[in-house]
C-alpha cells in the first residue's frame, strides 16, 4: 500500500480521541496530515548568553540548573514550578504553568536548552513556558526552523509535529508526481520527496522557498489543469441557441441610457448565446452601480424571445426581491412574465410558480436557493444567470445549470477583482468587465477619522437625519468580546446610539446572528423609512437598495479589508442626496493609515482590489469559501502570482498535447484532478 494512504490510526500515538480530533482538521490519511501545511514558522537556530537576551526577545540559550524546581498550588486549577538556571553571563528565573512534572524533570548542574521569550527588567531576565530539551536529545526540536501549524482542541503542537513526521517516514521514498517530468525539468521544480520534507522541517531558508515554490506551483497546475478541462468539456457539448436580436430593440424600452460598457458587455453576451458551438460561461464583473443587472436583463429578454425560460439565482431572499422587482420592471414592457421563488413563500405559492415553469407560462424566475428545489422543472431553461456576491460556488452553479440542457451561464459579480486573479477563480469562466458607472452616479465622498472625530461625526449622522436621510452604522463584531475589547459590536453600539447619542431618533438592529425573518423585518422597515439609523454588521455588504441612505459610518475600519469597505460604501450614493463614508481608524502606525488612504482616494473598485491584493492578500473578496473553489492548502493568489501564471502555461501545455490525460506519465495528474472535482458533475470524465 502506498505510504500516502495509510490510515492515521496506524500512526504511533493517535488513538481513536485523537484521530477524531484530527478528522476536524479533515486528516483522515497520511497523505491529508503531509498535506496540511505549517502557517508559520519559528526559527529556533539563534543560540545566545543571558547578557545578550533583549527584554522581550525569543531565542534559545544553553544554560546550568542551578536551582532544584519547586512545586506551588496557587488555586484549583493553577499550580507553578519555578526553578533558577544559568551561564557564565548571567541567571534566568524560569517559570512553568500546570506543567507539575516539570519538578522531576532536571537535576541541579544539568545543562538544558531553554526557547521562549525572555523578559528582562535590569538584570533580572525571566522566562514563561519555555521550550526545554535535555543534552540527550538536543537539536531535534530547537536549534532548528520549526513548523507551527493550524490546530483544533485536543492536538497541541508537539502532537502536529510527531505526526507529520511519522507521516514523512511512511511514505519514504513512495511520494507520488502529479506534476510531469518535462514540466518539473522546465521550471526547475525540486521533486515531491525534497519539497514535502521541507516545507515541514527545513533545513534552511533557502530549502523552505525551494520546497514551498515546488508546492505551490503543484496546487495552481492542479487547478488550472482541472479547470481547462472542465472549460474543454463544455466546449464539447452542444447547446441550443436562440434568435439573433438587434440589442437596441431591448435598450429601446429601458428608462434609462446604456452607458459605452454595458452596450459592449451586451454584445458580447449575445455573440456568446446565438453564435457559439457551446454554452455561454461568462462572469461579468463591475464595480456597484456599473448596471450588471441591465446586462443579465438583456440575456433573458434575448432567451424569452425564442421563447425559452431564464433563471436568476441571488443570495438572499432580500436580494432576490430586488432582482425581481428590477427584472420585472426592465422585461415587463417586452411581456415577459417574471416569476418570484423564495424559501419563505407559501406551499401554495410555490406550487403556482413550479406549475408556470413546468408549461412554460414564465419566462424567468428570479430565486435563491429554492430554485434548486427538486420540485424546480423547467419547459425550456436555456439561461442561468447566478449573483455570485461570494455567496455561489462551482457546485452550485452546476446544480442550477443541471435543470435544462447544457444551459447558458451568466455570473455577476460585484467585487472588482484583479485579472490574475478572477483567472484563477474563474478559470472556467470567459470574463468581461463593466468600467465604468451611469451618468448621474455619484462617487461618495470618503474620510478616515480618529476617536477624536467622533462627537463631530454623530453630530453629522443628527444632521443627516433631520434633513431627511438615512444612515448606515456598521460594526465588526455582533457582539462584544473578551478576547477583542477594542472591536466595536453591533449591539453594544446600538445600545449605545439609541440610549446616550440619539434617544430621540429610530435604531435599528441588523447582523448574522439573527433570524432570516427578523433580517428581513428590520431591512424592510429601514428601506420603508422607518428606521433612521441601521446599526450592522458586514450582513448589509450584500443588500437592497435604499437611494435614502446617504450615510455609511464603519467603526474598526482598520480590521477590514478594502474591498469590503468598498463594498459597504457601495450601500450609499444610489439616491439623489451627496452622499458620504466615515471610517473609524483605530489602528496604529503607517500601514494603516495608508490602507484607509486608499479609500479617501479613490472610488475605483478595480484600483482598491489591486492595493487589497498586495496590502492583505485574497482573502478579503474571496471568503472562507473561495468562490466553491477547492480549498488552497499553500498557494498564495497575492503573494504567488507569478507561479500561478507560470502553472497556468504549464498547464495549458500539458493539455495540448494530452489533453484526456492518458500517457502513463499523466496517470497521478488526472488521478489528483479527479479527486479535486470529484463532486463536481460526476467527476472530470
Amino acid at each position: 500500500m502506498n505510504g500516502m494512504d495509510t490510515d492515521i490510526r496506524e500512526l504511533k500515538g493517535i488513538g481513536p480521541a485523537k484521530a477524531k480530533a484530527f478528522q476536524k482538521l479533515g486528516i483522515s490519511r497520511v497523505s491529508d496530515l503531509i498535506r496540511h501545511f505549517p502557517r508559520d514558522y519559528e526559527d529556533r537556530r539563534a543560540l545566545k548568553t543571558v547578557a545578550e537576551l533583549a527584554d522581550g526577545e525569543t531565542a534559545c540559550t544553553e544554560l546550568l540548573i542551578t536551582a532544584q524546581p519547586r512545586l506551588s498550588h496557587i488555586r484549583k486549577g493553577l499550580d507553578l514550578v519555578k526553578f533558577t538556571a544559568a551561564d557564565e553571563t548571567g541567571s534566568v528565573n524560569v517559570t512553568c504553568f500546570n506543567q507539575a512534572w516539570v519538578k522531576n524533570a532536571f537535576s541541579v548542574g544539568e545543562t538544558v536548552l531553554f526557547y521562549g521569550r525572555f523578559s528582562r527588567k535590569g538584570n533580572r531576565v525571566e522566562v514563561l513556558n519555555p521550550v526545554y530539551e535535555t543534552s540527550g536529545k538536543a537539536g531535534r526540536e530547537l536549534l532548528r526552523i520549526m513548523p507551527v501549524y493550524p490546530l483544533t482542541a485536543g492536538i497541541n503542537q508537539a502532537a502536529m509535529r510527531r505526526a507529520v513526521e511519522q507521516g514523512l517516514e511512511a511514505c519514504g521514498d513512495s511520494f507520488p508526481e502529479p506534476v510531469p517530468k518535462d514540466i518539473r525539468e522546465r521550471y526547475a521544480l525540486a521533486s515531491a520527496a525534497y519539497s514535502y520534507e521541507n516545507v515541514h522541517f527545513p533545513k534552511d531558508e533557502q530549502a523552505l522557498a525551494v520546497a514551498r515554490r515546488r508546492l505551490v506551483f503543484e496546487e495552481c497546475y492542479m487547478l488550472a489543469c482541472a479547470q481547462q478541462r472542465m472549460r474543454e468539456r463544455r466546449t464539447a457539448s452542444g447547446c441550443r441557441h436562440p434568435e439573433k436580436a438587434d440589442p437596441d430593440g431591448f435598450a429601446s424600452k429601458l428608462p434609462f441610457t446604456l452607458t459605452r460598457a454595458q452596450k459592449k458587455v451586451i454584445e458580447e453576451t449575445f455573440g456568446d448565446m446565438t453564435e457559439g458551438r457551446h454554452p455561454m460561461n461568462r462572469l461579468v464583473q463591475g464595480d456597484v452601480g456599473s448596471g450588471k443587472t441591465a446586462v443579465a436583463a438583456a440575456c433573458c429578454w434575448l432567451c424569452a424571445g425564442s421563447g425559452m425560460q431564464a433563471a436568476v439565482m441571488a443570495p438572499t431572499e432580500l436580494l432576490a426581491e430586488q432582482h425581481f422587482r428590477t427584472f420585472s420592471s426592465l422585461l415587463e414592457p417586452f411581456g415577459i412574465r417574471t416569476e418570484l421563488l423564495v424559501g419563505s413563500m407559501t406551499a401554495k405559492q410555490k406550487r403556482t410558480v413550479y406549475e408556470n415553469l413546468e408549461t412554460g407560462e414564465t419566462n424567468v424566475v428570479v430565486g435563491t436557493h429554492a430554485l434548486l428545489s427538486e420540485n424546480v422543472r423547467f419547459r425550456d431553461l436555456q439561461l442561468c444567470v447566478v449573483d455570485e456576491q461570494h455567496r455561489f460556488g462551482v457546485l452550485q452553479r452546476a446544480d442550477l445549470a443541471r435543470k435544462g440542457e447544457a444551459p447558458h451561464l451568466l455570473v455577476m459579480s460585484a467585487t472588482p477583482i484583479p485579472r490574475t486573479l478572477a483567472l484563477m477563480i474563474y478559470g472556467d469562466l470567459d470574463i468581461s468587465v463593466i468600467d465604468e458607472l451611469p451618468p448621474g452616479r455619484q462617487t461618495v465622498d470618503t474620510y478616515a477619522v480618529k476617536e477624536d472625530m467622533r462627537p463631530r461625526i454623530e453630530a453629522f449622522a443628527r444632521k443627516h437625519v433631520q434633513e431627511g436621510r438615512q444612515v448606515y452604522w456598521v460594526c465588526p463584531m455582533v457582539e462584544a468580546s473578551e478576547e477583542t475589547p477594542d472591536l466595536r459590536s453591533a449591539e453594544e453600539t446600538a445600545e449605545r446610539l439609541q440610549t446616550k447619542v440619539f434617544p430621540d431618533l429610530r435604531i435599528g438592529l441588523l447582523h448574522g446572528k439573527m433570524k432570516a425573518a427578523d433580517k428581513d423585518e428590520v431591512m424592510k422597515r429601514f428601506s420603508a423609512g422607518e428606521v433612521d439609523i441601521l446599526v450592522a454588521t458586514t450582513v448589509v455588504e450584500v443588500g437592497v437598495d435604499v437611494p435614502n441612505a446617504a450615510l455609511m459610518v464603519v467603526e474598526n475600519a482598520d480590521r477590514f479589508g478594502l474591498s469590503q469597505l468598498h463594498q459597504l460604501r457601495g450601500r450609499v450614493g444610489r439616491g439623489r442626496d451627496k452622499a458620504y463614508c466615515v471610517l473609524f481608524d483605530s489602528g496604529s502606525g503607517d500601514v494603516s493609515a495608508e490602507r484607509l488612504s486608499v479609500m479617501c482616494r479613490t472610488n475605483n473598485g478595480f484600483v482598491i482590489a489591486e492595493t487589497d491584493l498586495k496590502l492583505r492578500g485574497p482573502g478579503d473578496f474571496l471568503g472562507s469559501r473561495q468562490h466553491g473553489l477547492p480549498e488552497m492548502k499553500i498557494a498564495s493568489l497575492a503573494e504567488d502570482v507569478d507561479v500561478l501564471v507560470r502553472a497556468r502555461d504549464a498547464a495549458r501545455d500539458t493539455l495540448k498535447e494530452d489533453s484526456g490525460l492518458t500517457k502513463p506519465e499523466h496517470s497521478e495528474l488526472k488521478r489528483r484532478i479527479e479527486a479535486l472535482y470529484a463532486d463536481y458533475d460526476g467527476g472530470m470524465n
